[in-house]
């Protein structure tokens, strides 16, 4: 669940993305997993969802292994974006931090590769293309 003040728009890095709508200082945690907030699927679950369904499903959730489940975000948190050499978030399955002071207005951006090691090779993206 979300602990900050954000809001979504449209993202120089990815189509929409989730921006500061207070400063955000380092170290502040900015969202946290709450398995009565957050919804979490076995991959079973997951299977038997229809394709349209799976589809937008897989492209917002992550994969925890320590639950050995998909965690969709119930909030706006569903839309950070990645960013592998710009990241002011550090994030893990369980929580999210700024790395530094995030100003208002600034998009706040993860390496998704932290949390979801499988999260590009699910997506079918290279990794050495991303920045």
């Amino acid at each position: 669940m979300l602990l900050v003040k954000t809001k979504i728009g449209m993202s120089e890095t990815h189509g929409v993305g989730l921006f500061a709508d207070q400063l955000i200082p380092k170290g502040s945690v900015t969202w946290k997993y709450h398995p009565k907030f957050d919804m979490a699927f076995t991959a079973e679950d997951v299977a038997e969802m229809s394709e349209s369904a799976r589809k937008i499903f897989m492209w917002y959730a992550y994969y925890d292994f320590d639950q050995n489940k998909y965690i969709l975000c119930f909030d706006d948190q569903r839309f950070i974006n990645h960013s592998r050499n710009n990241a002011n978030i550090e994030s893990t399955p369980d929580a999210d931090v700024a790395i530094r002071d995030i100003q208002i207005g600034e998009e706040l951006l993860c390496d998704y590769a932290l949390f979801d090691k499988e999260y590009w090779k699910r997506h079918g993206v290279d990794e050495s293309t991303l920045k």
